[in-house]
């Protein structure tokens, strides 16, 4: 029988590389957004390959009511959940901390980390309820849940935020089968990526272009990460442009 999976984010750039990779490995995928167009027009893509297995599902995951509906959806379309990606989320301009709007704060909170967790409950009530129990969670942490750009408090801070919630969740996890981990990605090549093109601020001040790896690389990754049996999990990996400036000084 056919696994199930859900992608929050998926009808564009990392997310939509992922549902896409999953759909090849077999997997039924439910991918959600808050934009139906976006989503229709990935669905479309794939419809051809995978008819009855892409379930297009708007929802702001930021929101109690739309994660319950969508979690309803996925299971009454395709009876279970076996894994649940959290790769939606937003990015900000850089500026200075004490220059960020709460409105930037608020919306940042709402998109990378109250929807991550949201999802995560709504995952950890059906894995525990289904037979046979269990079932794996995958977060999208990014390299800023170790180490901050210049001027990108509010993105930085939710992402460290997503490594603690992969931690308590792999521990909550533990005695119904689920297993909780956390893929960190380095530029991958998407539009949050493209102003590295024309160059972006360092550490020490300067600006520079920085290489970027193709979206399929981490799909691929996120699939290898769900191919595991549960008694095994991939805790945290980090997957980046080999020559980015992120190890050692830059």
């Amino acid at each position: 029988m056919s696994k199930t999976a859900i992608v929050t984010g998926g009808g564009t750039g990392v997310g939509k590389a992922m549902a896409s990779a999953l759909l090849a490995d077999g997997y039924n995928v439910v991918i959600t957004g808050r934009r139906r167009e976006v989503l229709e027009a990935a669905a479309s893509e794939w419809s051809a390959a995978y008819a009855g297995k892409v379930l297009v599902v708007p929802a702001d995951i930021s929101v109690p009511a739309d994660v319950e509906r969508l979690f309803t959806e996925t299971v009454a379309k395709f009876g279970r959940l076996d894994l649940l990606v959290n790769n939606a989320g937003m990015s900000a301009p850089a500026v200075p901390i004490e220059d960020v709007p709460f409105e930037t704060w608020t919306a940042m909170v709402g998109a990378n980390l109250t929807g991550a967790f949201l999802c995560t409950q709504a995952a950890f009530r059906q894995m525990k309820a289904q037979v046979p129990q269990g079932g794996r969670i995958i977060n999208n942490g990014s390299i800023s849940a170790t180490t901050p750009r210049p001027r990108s408090a509010p993105y930085t801070s939710t992402k460290h935020a997503i490594t603690g919630l992969t931690k308590a969740s792999a521990l909550d996890g533990r005695p119904f089968n689920i297993a909780c981990g956390q893929i960190d990605i380095g530029n991958a090549s998407t539009d949050m990526t493209r102003a590295m093109a024309s160059g972006v601020l360092q550490a020490d001040g300067s600006t520079a272009i920085e290489p970027t790896i193709d979206a399929s690389i981490i799909a691929n990754a996120v699939v290898h990460m769900a191919s595991l049996p549960l008694e095994a999990n991939v805790l945290t990996m980090t997957v980046m442009a080999t020559t980015m400036p992120f190890v050692g000084r830059g």
